[in-house]
């Protein structure tokens, strides 16, 4: 379905952005698996650290209590001991007691000091050295039987085998972390890879995919609730990239008969009147028939440029608000002729103020007509009618009495070169089948849509139109 244009030139799209000249820097690629055994690992290790480092300190504490009760029950013994001695037979008796005891305690050095500072006792030859091995110290006072000033004593304890365990404590913890965390890491790598396995079968799926196969579709075994909307998200992405791949091809292949034609009327013409000697009169004839043929296809491939840059998404260029209905009156003027020759009347209902392109408008409002004259019953009446839609838009519908239009057919109405049926391809209405696709890509431009009704013996195509706020 398509009539004549007005002409008017599309709004130049804006220029596009000139480059830097520099490259876009690359992305940083890494893997999801290494990553998460990573930081799994990092968790691990400072988990399992904290937690090893609490039971190694709660272990310390019990070394440290054990020798500091231990430090107290010998010095206990060795007050009780002193005292005895002192009450029978003075120091001496006590320094006896000291070596008796010192042979029974390895591991310990005793020393006492009179009250004056000097010493009364010190064991001969410890077993370990108290300056230098890890030791414990606990110094305690023994009360004089006569009431002279106390002695004062120290007892150390070596530490050493308590040390030496402590040390392969830790060493022994320090490995179980380290190994707790090594083996947390090969673990998950090893579970990462292999819960993405379904990733690498869907990379697999989408190299496959090419333009031999476009009905192609990602699917899993067994679906996965993650992956699952990213798989229906890209076969939508799919069907619709295929959806346009069909119609790319329907189209050139629309443009290639419809140029196909007016080249052959040309080319058959001119044979024609080159096959003999013409009259200047017979010529003339000739190229004014191709004349026409040239001018229907540079209407098409005029029209195939517009809606190229409409489809790149330029957009209207909006003036001062405009009277619809002024607009509507304009065009039904340019229209008089062909109407008066079907004897068809018109009704303009409604108007509208709104920022517009007025001469994209105008257009779109041209080929509507123009369909509407082509297909309405001799004698009836046009209606052209503007319906408010909300502060800031309108919708306009062009009706006409006639044959209806099958409920298939509207969706694809708008499509580009679409002819419903044979009825309406007629030889004596002529028409390249662009003009409705040029009045949908109008209604985009502004911010609008197409539509199409049929029914009842009454059909109505339009469009809506939304101003900026």
């Amino acid at each position: 379905m398509n009539t004549q244009t007005l002409n008017t030139p599309l709004p130049a799209a804006a220029p596009a952005a000139e480059g830097s000249g520099a490259a876009a820097p690359t992305a940083c690629v890494y893997s999801i698996g290494k990553r998460l055994s990573l930081l799994l690992a990092l968790q691990t290790i400072i988990g399992l650290g904290v937690l090893l480092a609490s039971i190694y300190f709660a272990t310390f504490m019990l070394f440290k209590s054990k020798q500091e009760e231990h430090l107290r029950g010998y010095a206990a013994v060795l007050v009780d001991v002193l005292k005895t001695a002192d009450a029978e037979g003075g120091e001496r008796a006590m320094a006896n007691k000291l070596a008796w005891l010192g042979e029974r305690q390895p591991g310990t050095f005793v020393q006492m000091l009179r009250a004056d500072g000097t010493e009364l006792y010190r064991d001969p030859s410890p077993t370990f050295d108290p300056q230098r091995a890890p030791s414990r110290e606990l110094r305690f006072a023994v009360p004089r039987a006569g009431g002279g000033e106390p002695l004062q004593g120290r007892v150390v304890l070596d530490c050493t085998s308590d040390a030496q365990h402590g040390r392969r404590m830790a060493l022994l913890l320090i490995g179980a972390t380290l190994a707790g965390g090594a083996f947390v890491a090969w673990a998950t790598f090893w579970r990462v890879r292999c819960s993405l396995r379904p990733l690498a079968d869907l990379a697999a799926q989408t190299r496959a995919i090419d333009a031999s196969r476009p009905n192609q579709r990602l699917s899993l075994p067994v679906p996965i609730e993650e992956l699952q909307p990213l798989i229906e998200q890209f076969n939508g992405l799919m069907q619709r990239v295929e959806r346009t791949y069909v119609q790319l091809e329907g189209f050139n292949a629309d443009v290639a008969h419809e140029l196909r034609t007016p080249l052959a009327n040309l080319i058959g013409h001119t044979e024609v009147a080159l096959s003999r000697e013409r009259s200047v009169a017979e010529l003339e004839e000739v190229l004014l028939s191709n004349l026409e043929e040239l001018q229907r296809m540079a209407g098409i491939v005029n029209d195939m440029l517009f809606l190229a840059q409409a489809d790149r998404g330029v957009k209207a260029r909006r003036g001062a608000p405009v009277s619809l209905a002024e607009l509507v009156r304009q065009v039904v003027e340019f229209h008089e002729a062909p109407m008066e020759e079907a004897g068809l009347g018109m009704d303009i209902e409604g108007d509208a103020m709104l920022s517009v392109d007025e001469p994209l408008l105008k257009r779109a409002l041209s080929n509507l007509l123009g369909n509407a004259i082509r297909y309405a019953d001799p004698g009836s009446r046009l209606c052209v009618r503007i319906l408010r839609e909300g502060d800031h838009g309108a919708r306009l519908w062009v009706e006409n009495t006639g044959p209806e239009i099958e409920a298939a057919h509207l969706p694809r109405l708008f499509d580009r070169f679409f002819r419903s049926d044979a009825s309406r391809c007629e030889l004596e209405k002529p028409h390249h089948g662009l003009g409705l696709s040029i009045v949908a890509a109008i209604a985009r431009m502004h911010d609008g849509a197409a539509a199409a009704e049929s029914g009842g013996g009454r059909t109505r195509v339009g469009f809506s139109v939304t101003a900026p706020a």
